[in-house]
């Protein structure tokens, strides 16, 4: 399994800009995708953005596409989503999870309990 323990949420305007963090320990976070999705009260749990292991390949759900860009530091075991152009409906619990290989083609559908997830962190974008 990977512990996973996410920060940098919080309150901003629209327009604005979060940087997300992901930090990652237990087994080799640099051998497995992983991912961010978010859920917004009363919705389900969606897709945001998709890393490979090595960072070389990435995949964004459409509604965020331009806006946000995921990236990975292994020597830190760490996963980035930088978020930008923010907009009210982006509002959400945003949580990161770890696949269970070096890529999953299937990672978009990803729910708990496939992988491993952390907490969340709360963003809110105000208008």
């Amino acid at each position: 399994q990977v512990q996973l323990v996410e920060s940098g949420g919080g309150l901003v305007q629209a327009g604005g800009s979060l940087r997300l963090s992901c930090a990652a320990s237990g087994r080799t976070f640099s051998s497995v995708a992983m991912g961010w999705f978010r859920q917004a009260p009363g919705k389900e749990r969606e897709f945001v953005a998709a890393i490979n292991w090595g960072g070389s390949s990435t995949l964004y759900a459409d509604s965020v596409k331009g806006r946000f860009t995921i990236s990975r530091d292994n020597a830190k075991n760490e996963v980035y989503l930088q978020m930008s152009s923010l907009k009210p409906e982006d509002t959400a619990v945003y949580y990161c999870a770890a696949a269970r290989a070096r890529w999953d083609p299937t990672i978009t559908t990803m729910r708990p309990p496939r992988g491993d997830w952390g907490q969340g962190t709360q963003v809110t974008v105000s208008s």
